[in-house]
């Protein structure tokens, strides 16, 4: 039930639902301040989705003239392409010239894109792309694992983990058909620690998203023309 509770971004009243609405401050703060200075506001959305942008009503993207793209590894379709397009490739090495957008996006992605190494090429990728960038992921500390939700998951021996997946549907994952899918399943998964954004994003303001008095996540934020130390 508590997986329910926190990963059902479907539904509204889900406490993840509301928990991305509560972090969506400070990036309507960074449309704002680019739509405040240009007139409009381009936002590149590295794995993302047009439902997550439900987090702010179809009239605030508008009327800040935003034109948000979701790069994805597979073909997205939209429902409203005035606002969003969308265009295939890998996250890590973008097809695009430095500086092309006013602000990166990312939710709860970097944790997925692979090794350390691919990791920091994503890190780059983000600041490379934009002046600004909003870049969130899953506390490695907090106790509940939000992929599989399961409690102290990501705490457990890699051969616990792959056999638990083997055994019932884990969160967001179904109950794996074969050890080969059961251990790609565990590998997908990186999370990451504050001393690790840290490094990752060395000119960011790094912020807590608390949930029961704990880090649930945190959020690399970079601002335009603000210096962060």
């Amino acid at each position: 039930m508590l997986a329910t509770a926190i990963g059902n971004y479907n539904d509204p009243v889900s406490i993840g639902s509301r928990l991305r609405r509560r972090r969506a401050g400070p990036l309507a703060e960074l449309i704002e301040r680019t739509h405040l200075e240009k007139g409009c506001c381009s936002i590149l959305d590295l794995g993302g989705t047009e439902t997550y942008w439900n987090i702010f009503d179809d009239r605030f993207l508008r009327d800040r003239n935003c034109r948000i793209t979701l790069l994805n590894r597979n073909k997205t379709e939209l429902r409203n392409p005035a606002v969003f397009k969308a265009v295939v490739g890998d996250a890590c090495a973008v097809d695009a010239a430095d500086n092309s957008f006013d602000i990166v996006h990312s939710n709860s992605v970097i944790e997925h894109v692979g090794n350390w190494c691919r990791t920091k090429a994503f890190s780059r990728e983000v600041r490379r792309l934009a002046p600004s960038h909003f870049v969130q992921t899953p506390n490695f500390w907090f106790p509940w694992e939000p992929h599989f939700g399961v409690p102290l998951f990501q705490f457990l021996p890699f051969q616990m983990r792959v056999s638990l997946l083997l055994g019932k549907k884990c969160g967001f994952y179904r109950r794996c058909r074969s050890l080969s899918e059961a251990i790609e399943s565990v590998e997908e998964i990186r999370l990451l620690s504050r001393r690790m954004m840290v490094d990752l994003f060395p000119d960011s303001q790094i912020i807590h998203e608390r949930l029961f008095g704990m880090t649930k996540s945190f959020i690399a934020i970079r601002r335009k023309s603000i210096d962060v130390e």
